[in-house]
């Protein structure tokens, strides 16, 4: 086990159980802030790049749809699940190199419906792209 999948998986046990996807762990994501208020992580520019070497706008929003997601799963508890029902994305700036690290926040946490914001930046901090995912919560049958 690497030092990063031990990272993403201290932060909360239920990634250690189901994991980050296989889409996620593909582009070599790693959370390291969990919660249904705020949850933070990154993935890797190499790997993740389109043709002309800028990080693919897909990319970013894998990161973002992945932290709003497990931000909304956590919100709704046990005996309930959230799935995505809207994403917007605004790009604004590329990287090339480095990591892009996204930061969920949320904006509203209902009963039935989830908001979250989440920024994505660059190495230097620089704004590249923002994202806003609404989760709706269902009940498990």
């Amino acid at each position: 086990m690497t030092d990063e999948a031990t990272t993403t998986d201290a932060v909360d046990p239920r990634l250690a159980d189901r994991g980050l996807g296989e889409l996620a762990e593909k582009m070599g994501m790693v959370v390291t802030e969990l919660t249904a208020e705020r949850a933070v992580g990154s993935i890797p520019v190499e790997g993740n790049r389109q043709p002309v070497g800028l990080l693919h706008g897909g990319a970013y929003v894998v990161l973002a749809e992945s932290l709003g997601s497990m931000a909304a799963n956590v919100h709704a508890g046990p005996g309930r699940y959230a799935v995505g029902i809207e994403l917007s994305a605004s790009h604004s700036r590329s990287a090339t190199s480095g990591r892009v690290t996204g930061t969920c926040t949320a904006i509203h946490l209902g009963g039935t419906l989830t908001t979250h914001e989440i920024v994505l930046t660059d190495d230097e901090g620089r704004r590249c792209s923002t994202v806003r995912i609404t989760n709706m919560i269902r009940e498990r049958r």
